[in-house]
């Protein structure tokens, strides 16, 4: 898809199409209406300013439109609309052992419990290794220095997969 593809469709297809980018209406709607864009920097700008009028159920929203990093089966089957992009940001993953998998699975328990939402990493080209020492890092935040760095790395995987959308079919 091209930047004026993506300025040419109806605003429904739009935000439609960018609800994969990152998972909340609100959010994919405000960037639907923000349309014509003049450049990519301007729509990832424009991207940033959604962004920082996002509320906090706004941000639960985008997080749970994610899978646990290293559950395979929910990568699979739960979250198919952006199965793809997900696929690839947690390839580092697939060739890891089960003892490793074991401990992403118990560190995202462990997350979700003291967090209340989904553990959030952009996960592009992190070892599962390296996905689990970001975990258990981050699992010694207080809450609100947590919130802020889950919604920056969701700024982040939402920055990829624009950059995704626009590459897709060029």
């Amino acid at each position: 898809m091209t930047l004026d593809d993506l300025n040419t469709l109806t605003h429904d297809d739009a935000a439609a199409t960018l609800l994969g980018c990152c998972g909340t209406p609100w959010w994919a709607e405000q960037m639907s209406h923000a349309r014509p864009f003049a450049s990519t920097m301007e729509l990832h700008d424009t991207a940033d300013a959604v962004f920082d009028a996002m509320d906090d159920g706004h941000w639960l929203q985008a997080f749970a439109a994610h899978p646990r990093l290293g559950d395979l089966q929910s990568l699979r089957m739960k979250f198919a609309g952006n199965r793809d992009w997900s696929a690839d940001e947690q390839a580092g993953v697939n060739d890891t052992d089960d003892d490793t998998l074991n401990q992403l699975a118990e560190g995202n328990d462990a997350y979700e419990t003291k967090f209340g939402h989904t553990f959030i990493l952009c996960a592009t080209g992190v070892t599962a290794a390296g996905m689990l020492d970001a975990l258990r890092r981050r699992l010694r935040n207080d809450p609100g220095t947590e919130a802020r760095k889950a919604a920056g790395e969701q700024r982040k995987i939402t920055h990829l997969r624009l950059d995704k959308l626009l590459d897709a079919t060029e």
